[in-house]
Order: C-alpha cells, then sequence, then structure tokens
C-alpha cells in the first residue's frame, strides 16, 4: 500500500507545497478501486510559480560547469538508488505495473539516464567553420532555460527523471507533470530532489492536462516542452503552444508496431519474443509494444498454437507479487478503451483466441482487469490492426511474399518501432529499410539500449530520445562571428 494521503506536495523552487486553489485529486489503486494517496492539482498560478522559480535559477545552473552539474547530476541518482524499494511499492500500488520487470528497469533506468548525460555534457561542443579566410565563425551550445516535461502513466518516475536528465545536464531548470492517474511516486522524487538540487533547478507540479497540462503548454516562457503519450494529446499541444508562442515540442507517441516473422525461425522462440515484445508484463502499456504479429504462412499455425499455450498460461494477480505475470491497467477509463477495442475486434470478424474480457473470479470482480488476449485473422483492414490499443492485445495476420509483408508493416499511420525475425541477414536488412519505423531490432524484442536514440516516424512522433541527439535537443546554437 501506497504510503500518504494529505501529506503530499508538489515541489516548486525548492519548497513542498500544496496548490493555492486547495483541490486535492485522488489517486486510485488498479487493484482494489480504493483510494490510496492524493496530491495537490496545481493551477495555472502555481505553474506560474513554478515557472518563475524556474527562470530565476537556471542562469546560476547554466554558469555552473559541465563537470560541477555532473557532480549534483550524480548524487542525484545516488539519492534516488538509495530510496529505491520505497519508489518501487509506491509504484506498482499507484500504476498496476509488475513488480518483477519494474525492480529490473524503471529505477535503475532513471539513475543510469542520468549518470550518462552528466558525463557526456562536458562533451556537449561547438564548431569552428571556415566559411570565410578573413574572419572567425563559430558555434556554441546554450541551454533553452526553462523547460517542462510531462510524463505519461506507464512509466512516471522512470519518465521523469531519464527524460529531463539530459535537459538537467545541459543547465536547463525543469518542470514535471507527473500523470494524473499514478503521480504517488513523483511525491517521493520531490523530497529527494529538494535536498540534492538547487532551488528552482527541479520543478513537480501535479494535476489534470486540462488545467495543469494546458497552463504548462501555453506558458509563455517554457519555450522547450516533451511529451510522451498519445497522438491525439499529441497534436492538442502542438495546437495549444502554437496558440501562445513558438515552442520546440518533441513528442513520442503511439506506435502499432510490426514484428515480422520469417519461415527460417523457430516456433517456440518466436512465441516467447512475441510475449516479450507484446510487454505484457506492462499490460501491454507501452507505445513501443509489438502489437501485431506478422506470420509467414510456412510458420503461422506453429507459431500460434506454441503462443496461445504462452498466453493462456501467463499469470494475473496482485502486481506486487513476483510470481504475477500480469497486472492491471492503469484506469477504469482505460480499461474500457481496452474492452472496446476487443468489441470492434469481435464485430470486424478477428478471431478471438483467448481473452476479450474481464477474468473470472472473485479476485478480479473489484479493480481495472483484462486479460492478456491474442486475436488470429487479424487484417490491414480491420480496427484491430489500425488502431493502437494500449493494452495487453496482441493481433495476429499472415503474410506469404515480402512485398505482401511490407505493405503490410506499413499499413498503418504508426511507425515508432518493429521487429524482424530471419537467420538471412541479407533479407533482415533489406526489410529494415523499407518498414517506416524509427527503432527497429532484427531478433530481438522490445529492448533499448541508453545511447542508441529512440522515437518513431509518422505519427508516432518528432525528435529522438535516449542518445547524443536528445542531449542536443536541450539546447540552442548561437553563431558567432568574429570580423578580424
Amino acid at each position: 500500500m501506497a504510503r500518504v494521503t494529505e501529506a503530499e506536495r508538489m515541489l516548486i523552487g525548492g519548497e513542498l507545497v500544496t496548490g493555492e486553489g486547495g483541490e486535492w485529486a485522488t489517486s486510485i489503486s488498479p487493484v482494489t478501486e480504493e483510494p490510496i494517496g492524493r496530491t495537490p492539482v496545481a493551477t495555472r498560478g502555481d505553474v506560474d510559480r513554478a515557472v518563475k522559480a524556474a527562470e530565476a535559477a537556471w542562469p546560476l545552473w547554466a554558469a555552473k560547469t559541465p563537470m560541477q552539474r555532473a557532480e549534483v547530476l550524480n548524487a542525484f541518482a545516488d539519492a534516488i538508488a538509495a530510496r529505491a524499494d520505497e519508489i518501487l511499492k509506491v509504484e506498482v500500488t499507484d500504476t498496476g505495473n509488475t513488480i518483477r520487470p519494474m525492480r529490473m528497469i524503471d529505477v535503475p533506468t532513471a539513475t543510469e539516464s542520468l549518470r550518462y548525460y552528466a558525463g557526456l555534457a562536458p562533451d556537449l561542443r561547438g564548431e569552428t567553420i571556415p566559411a570565410t579566410s578573413e574572419h572567425f565563425h563559430l558555434t556554441i551550445h546554450e541551454p533553452y532555460g526553462v523547460v517542462a516535461r510531462i510524463a505519461p502513466f506507464n512509466h512516471p518516475m522512470m519518465f521523469a527523471v531519464a527524460r529531463t536528465a539530459a535537459a538537467l545536464a545541459t543547465g536547463n531548470a525543469v518542470i514535471v507533470k507527473p500523470p494524473e492517474t499514478s503521480p504517488l511516486s513523483a511525491m517521493i522524487l520531490a523530497e529527494i530532489a529538494r535536498e540534492i538540487l538547487p532551488p528552482g533547478v527541479f520543478n513537480i507540479v501535479t494535476g489534470d492536462g486540462r488545467t495543469t497540462g494546458d497552463a504548462i503548454v501555453r506558458h509563455p516562457d517554457i519555450k522547450r516542452i516533451a511529451f510522451i503519450g498519445s497522438p491525439e494529446t499529441g497534436r492538442a499541444i502542438q495546437r495549444a503552444a502554437a496558440e501562445v508562442t513558438v515552442k520546440h515540442i518533441s513528442l513520442e507517441l503511439g506506435g502499432k508496431n510490426p514484428m515480422i516473422v520469417f519461415p527460417d525461425c523457430d516456433p517456440d522462440r518466436i512465441a516467447a519474443a512475441a510475449i516479450q515484445g507484446m510487454n505484457f508484463a506492462w499490460q501491454g502499456q507501452s507505445c513501443g509494444s509489438l502489437s501485431r504479429l506478422l506470420l509467414h504462412d510456412d510458420i503461422h499455425d506453429e507459431v500460434l498454437d506454441a503462443l496461445s499455450a504462452r498466453v493462456a498460461a501467463l499469470r494475473i494477480g496482485d502486481p506486487l507479487s513476483d510470481q504475477t505475470d500480469v497486472g492491471p491497467v492503469n484506469s477504469k477509463g482505460h480499461m474500457q478503451r481496452i474492452l472496446a477495442h476487443c468489441a470492434a475486434a469481435d464485430e470486424d470478424g478477428a478471431r478471438r483466441i483467448h481473452g476479450g474480457g474481464r477474468p473470472a473470479g472473485a479476485d478480479f470482480e473489484r479493480g481495472f482487469w483484462v486479460e492478456p488476449t491474442l486475436y488470429a485473422d487479424v487484417t490491414p483492414q480491420m480496427r484491430l490492426w489500425q488502431r493502437e490499443v494500449f493494452g495487453p492485445v496482441l493481433a495476429v495476420g499472415r503474410w506469404r511474399d515480402f512485398d505482401q509483408a511490407v505493405e503490410m508493416a506499413n499499413s498503418t499511420e504508426y511507425g515508432l518501432t518493429a521487429a524482424i525475425w530471419t537467420k538471412d541477414i541479407t533479407s533482415a536488412m533489406k526489410m529494415a529499410r523499407r518498414v517506416r519505423s524509427g527503432h527497429i531490432w532484427i531478433n530481438g524484442s522490445s529492448a533499448h539500449f541508453l545511447g542508441v536514440p529512440f522515437g518513431g516516424m509518422k505519427t508516432s512522433g518528432v525528435g529522438r530520445e535516449e542518445g547524443r541527439d536528445e542531449l542536443l535537443s536541450w539546447v540552442e546554437t548561437k553563431s558567432i562571428n568574429i570580423m578580424l
């Protein structure tokens, strides 16, 4: 059980504060539907306070040498790691994500990212350009100043830290908005940041998208915003920001990602990879989930049989148990959306192999549960092929020739990730060149590698994270021409 009720506070200007409007939002357990904590609802005035605190803080922060900032960020990583168990239990309770993979991924990724960008920042250098022979022409990088990160509900704490590390390392002051349905781990983060970081360099404001999020997006003094979430919300952010001023907005949005399997693969290995690629451990709540499995006709039936057995064997239950494979989804509204996608798949004629509803039994009468779900005979004309579910629902289709597989893989508006499975490296590379996705695995599924850029094509977003490109995205280039 998460700790807490009214004692939770936001972080603004180095102080733990409540919202000026006195309004609170209640976090609901995805397992029991009982209240587990409360967080303030930040008003536009609260957001403005955070911006003013960040404006006051960033020049001094940016004036430090990269190594001085690195020392602070490494201390921040140490302090987060010291409270890893506490963060883990609160976040599992608040999100419904299962504890076993979260223990290995979320806090470790956050701390590793802080250390990575702390070490990379000293190497952020400009150029000298031989534009003329009479003068010197050079470039330098400067921080934007006040920047914002709007984090999603699937990995709240990890994204609040790992996806602000580059911004902090380059001298910006950050405002983080945690997800409204799972904000509690950010309250622990607020306590840690208050102790380690200079006041105003890292601010956390809680609340919903319509109020707090909109205030961040529309604030004229926040020129750089990063968002992870749905394409619909990403477009709304672009529209709202454009009504105020010009902003640099990076978006890591949805995916309807293909896993393309050639006939030379081992069926049981493919079944295991498809389970991993679908991210059932996160209830499929991952933008990068390989939610479309494209099987060659020659191995389709064998893989489907092996996959069906594996999906049926997944253990659904208490996310705090190490024995659990699949927990509840994040919220009631999200559960209802996922079940509506399953109903549409049934209506469109997809063949339901397993799941598609709430699990049976007294243990699942309360909570936001969706069975691990497998559909076969899904075609590009069906809604389940085209629409991101963001839940534990895997769609299986079949292909016969190479060009057909390419067409099927590229037949959605999305282009975030893809996986290609074959022993033939020539076929794999030809397919990788033709699939319109920003991040591709060959004979792998869903792994992230720090330093390797991650991001999408088409509707799946703009910009890249997790590498040097992300570091550069948090600075502006200034050209200086010295006339001799």
